[in-house]
């Protein structure tokens, strides 16, 4: 991800194409630890393309990902399962509580 960030950032900063020494200065100046393999494979990806292309992309292959339904039902579940212990956790929750009320010192004593 760093590596992604650095080279936007020198996009943005007005290098249509940054190189694999721009990418490794950047990161050098502010003291991140450099793979200059990961690097080299990330610009040699990049090269010829445009992040306007990157970006169109990338949204063509979310939007081709499946969301929604059998994990919001999933979650519905498992919410109930949660509700029923929630009473068994607000009395250990509770001992717990009495429990520290024991030590004699509180945060802001």
């Amino acid at each position: 991800m760093k590596y992604l960030a650095a080279y936007l950032l020198l996009v943005n900063g007005g290098k249509a194409s940054p190189s694999v020494e721009d990418v490794k200065s950047l990161l050098n100046t502010v003291g991140a630890s450099v793979d200059e393999e990961r690097v080299a494979s990330l610009v040699k990806a990049l090269e010829g393309k445009t992040i306007d292309e990157l970006i169109a992309e990338g949204k063509e292959k979310i939007a081709s990902v499946p969301a929604g339904g059998v994990a919001a039902a999933g979650g519905v579940a498992a919410a109930g399962g949660a509700a029923a212990s929630a009473p068994a956790a607000e009395e250990e929750a509770k001992d717990e509580e009495s429990e520290d009320d024991d030590m004699g010192f509180g945060l802001f004593d």
